[in-house]
């Protein structure tokens, strides 16, 4: 089996240090570089093509969401771009919904137990979305407070069948397929065919590119 590759961009040499140490003693995950800002991180991208890229917010020269913009534009059409995890301190960054709409795929915190951050950098290499699970709830919950203020429905949502608007609505929420499942009284399978469907609809990457649908379209209303 082909070992993961991942690029690590901090602009503190010990927080790289220590990530790339942490993954680099996983037998299935190599670090095939370290770059200190978004602009060095978009020339390593385009040279060793990484699967996952685990990226700080904050940066000198360019930061994290400009550099996660740039690398995910087209991403849809492109399916050999990273997937962007990103790296921030605190619980509720106020700069973390600006990643998720760049095309962030995950969010993390620094101070994440290493077993967590190999398994995050594995989940969002399936392709699924993450979001660290501690603030997961109180996140989407801010977050869709701000993009209420940003209203924009995307031209899928009318493609979208009653059951697809249910399932996203509860997507938006935070609840996992299981739960959405035991929700609405069916199979998990029928939740993510309903899921996949979504995604495709929408020309979406993943389910946190959904929830920055939901809220966007006034699918999902903030604190329902």
């Amino acid at each position: 089996m082909t070992a993961l590759q991942v690029l690590v961009v901090d602009d503190q040499a010990l927080v790289r240090a220590g990530f790339s140490m942490i993954l680099s003693s996983e037998p299935d995950i190599d670090v095939v570089g370290e770059a200190e800002n978004g602009r060095e991180a978009i020339e390593l991208a385009r040279e060793k093509k990484p699967d996952v890229i685990l990226m700080d917010i904050r940066m000198p020269e360019m930061d994290g969401i400009t550099a996660t913009r740039l690398l995910c534009e087209g991403r849809v059409r492109d399916p050999d771009c990273p997937r962007v995890l990103m790296l921030t301190t605190f619980d509720l960054d106020e700069h973390v919904y600006d990643a998720l709409r760049a095309g962030a795929s995950g969010f993390l915190l620094k101070d994440t137990p290493p077993e967590q951050l190999v398994d995050a950098v594995r989940i969002v290499a399936r392709g699924e979305a993450l979001l660290a699970p501690s603030v997961t709830r109180r996140l989407l919950d801010d977050f869709g407070k701000t993009a209420g203020a940003r209203m924009h429905v995307h031209p899928g949502v009318a493609t979208l069948t009653e059951r697809e608007l249910e399932v996203l609505r509860n997507v938006a929420r935070g609840l996992s397929n299981t739960e959405i499942a035991e929700a609405l009284f069916v199979s998990e399978t029928t939740i993510k065919t309903h899921v996949s469907h979504v995604l495709m609809k929408l020309e979406l990457r993943d389910r946190v590119q959904a929830v920055v649908v939901a809220y966007e379209s006034g699918i999902a209303v903030p604190g329902e």
